[in-house]
């Protein structure tokens, strides 16, 4: 009988190690097929909805465009949420940031909402390796529902930017990206950048930012990556490398670890032309280790590198 139960028990450890990520793709990229993928991960975005985007560096074009997303906004009837970066630039200051929101046209169709405008809260992290807490925007707490919807790019320091990036550096107060660059040696914006040799404790911090901001929604949150404009630089950099790299589509899941490592094993596994090079990118990621986070995050709990592509074309 004891036979019988340790095969039954080991059969059923089996299936569940097996058990594999849904991570939804559309080669098509438009306000349509945001929507469609949306509605293919089968949570329903309700309550007061956030939707986190990057709202681009000003002199920067690749972010994500309100033309692109509008249909997805109004559908959950969501409001755009960003807070202020710590490198300068356009969007270091709130009054500089809320310009370029306005250049970029964000705040002229959605609501828009700065959430350390006008302070900031700490949350709980699981993985204390390097951060104690996290430290984001306290509009935060306004929303009841997270749509993580990251532009899937390149990265200087992180190496890519997906929706681990998007929902750890991306949510997280001017200070709370000090504090996660610096792999939780300060929360200085300026006395961080003298503290940046941690590579990899930067890219564990990220992983363990974004898991804590996924345990404060719960349930209540879901990922999509938009695979467009695919520069080695991010769209916090004002003046980015043209991309090399076609367009290539939409994913989404409610996974994130699986999200991002889908996104990057697509373009690791492109077969690149003459005009259509995924070289820069692969470089990019691999020269800043990148595929670390996605590891950690994977370590920590956040979510599983094995998933299925369910193609919502066919």
């Amino acid at each position: 009988m004891k036979k019988i139960f340790a095969f039954l028990f080991a059969a059923a450890f089996s299936v569940a190690g097996m058990a594999q990520s849904k991570v939804y793709f559309t080669k098509e990229i438009s306000p349509e097929a945001l929507v469609r993928i949306y509605k293919a991960l089968g949570r329903e975005a309700k309550g007061r909805v956030a939707v986190k985007i990057s709202t681009g560096e000003g002199g920067n074009n690749n972010y994500l465009k309100p033309t692109l997303i509008r249909n997805l906004v109004e559908e959950v009837h969501g409001t755009i949420v960003e807070c202020n970066t710590a490198y300068g630039g356009s969007r270091a200051t709130t009054e500089k940031h809320w310009q370029t929101i306005h250049e970029h046209g964000f705040d002229s169709i959605f609501p828009v909402d700065l959430m350390d405008e006008f302070g900031e809260m700490r949350i709980p992290v699981r993985d204390h390796k390097h951060l104690k807490y996290d430290i984001v925007g306290d509009h935060l707490s306004r929303y009841t529902f997270l749509i993580n919807l990251a532009h899937f790019k390149g990265h200087p320091m992180g190496g890519f930017g997906g929706v681990l990036k998007n929902q750890s550096i991306g949510v997280a107060s001017s200070h709370g990206k000090a504090y996660i660059h610096s792999a939780g040696y300060t929360t200085d914006v300026v006395e961080a950048w003298n503290h940046i040799e941690n590579q990899d404790g930067f890219l564990e911090s990220m992983a363990a930012a974004a898991q804590g901001v996924a345990d404060y929604f719960g349930d209540n949150i879901l990922y999509i990556s938009v695979l467009n404009n695919m520069s080695v630089d991010c769209d916090c950099v004002d003046k980015p490398e043209p991309a090399k790299l076609k367009d290539m589509g939409i994913m989404a899941s409610l996974d994130p670890v699986a999200l991002d490592w889908a996104c990057v094993e697509k373009v690791f596994n492109y077969q690149g032309k003459p005009g259509d090079d995924n070289k820069p990118l692969v470089e990019r990621i691999n020269k800043q280790h990148g595929i670390h986070t996605i590891d950690h995050a994977e370590k920590i709990g956040m979510g599983s590198k094995k998933y299925v592509i369910i193609d919502i074309d066919k």
